[in-house]
């Protein structure tokens, strides 16, 4: 990466030269863009992940509160996420703009945030009045560094590291988090492996929502009333599924006239796993190890966790896009195989 020092002044002819070097840049770049495995290339607003020559998704930073992955194009073409609010579709349910496709957040982070997004409050001015005090706690994700960005013939990788601040922009914490991107006929996958650092003592609330998190398509969603369901390893669903611990968790239903479903599954090795499932009829797909039993705020406050300067946290997921059911695409035997890997 290039970088200007302010105290610099340059000549014209050297602001030509390094337009002419980006511009090349550029161009080599999307040039390295292959027909067939991954590739992958860096841009101003992130990293864009290709499958064959085609989108696999984008990870977005600068936007919002916190970094995302937007769109995620599953094994068919066709998107699986929500657009909203970075696109408007018509038809399409806007609601809860802070869901933004695939991304990590935690409702209280010692007391801040990072979860929702001024525009969660500002879209509706009643809101904005209402939850004044709420706004004044939110704080940012902030992208700092990209540790790698890589591809290969059969995966490609994100590693990134990022700050979160609380309202004065003073750091809370710091997370590690890795993406390794796989695709075949019938499914596509996302490793999502994210561990949170603590810089100073830090309580994690336990809050509702918190967790790795993805907002299905629309159409998916339970209550479209278009055949959605969520499922879990346990056998329960739609509404029952909400709030129980579970190795696994799916998501499907139809999109553009086909059956696809989202499955996550939570590794043995992720904090507090079985992990508790925030996973709401409308289309809220959330791992959540922080949420409480549903119970009193006695056991909510026993939930919360203590982190001094150093201390860590790893949560490790991976999320396939898949087509059909839970029980057609067989997550029951993805989530074994997973459970296997170290």
């Amino acid at each position: 990466m290039m970088r200007i020092s302010k105290t610099k002044i340059f000549s014209v002819s050297a602001v030509v030269a390094l337009a002419g070097a980006l511009l090349l840049s550029s161009q080599l770049s999307a040039s390295a863009i292959s027909a067939t495995g991954f590739s992958v290339e860096e841009t101003s607003n992130g990293v864009t992940v290709f499958y064959q020559g085609k989108l696999f998704t984008r990870y977005v930073i600068g936007e919002g509160n916190k970094p995302f992955l937007w769109p995620v194009i599953g094994p068919t073409g066709k998107r699986m996420t929500r657009a909203y609010p970075m696109e408007d579709v018509p038809e399409e349910k806007q609601d809860h703009p802070h869901h933004r496709s695939v991304w990590f957040g935690h409702q209280e982070m010692d007391g801040f945030d990072t979860w929702h997004e001024p525009l969660s409050y500002t879209i509706d001015p009643k809101k904005a009045e209402k939850y004044r005090d709420r706004m004044q706690l939110l704080g940012p994700t902030v992208h700092r560094e990209f540790k790698e960005v890589s591809a290969g013939a059969d995966h490609a990788v994100i590693v990134t590291v990022n700050d979160y601040l609380d309202a004065d922009g003073n750091k809370i914490m710091e997370d590690a988090r890795k993406f390794t991107f796989r695709a075949g006929d019938d499914a596509r996958t996302i490793d999502f492996d994210l561990t949170l650092t603590a810089t100073r003592e830090v309580t994690l609330g336990a809050a509702k929502d918190a967790g790795v998190s993805v907002r299905v398509a629309h159409s998916m969603c339970v209550d479209a009333g278009e055949g959605g369901r969520i499922v879990n390893s346990e056998g329960q669903t739609d509404k029952e599924a909400w709030g129980q611990r579970a190795p696994w968790c799916d998501f499907h239903g139809p999109v553009e006239g086909e059956t696809l479903g989202v499955a996550i599954l939570n590794h043995p090795s992720s904090f507090r796993h079985p992990t508790a499932w925030h996973a709401r009829t409308y289309g809220l797909f959330t791992a959540n190890p922080f949420l409480a039993p549903i119970g009193s705020e006695e056991e909510k406050a026993a939930n919360a966790v203590v982190m001094k300067p150093g201390d860590q946290i790893t949560l490790r997921h991976r999320i396939i896009f898949h087509q059909g059911d839970a029980k057609g695409a067989g997550i029951a035997e993805a989530f074994e195989k997973y459970a296997n890997e170290k």
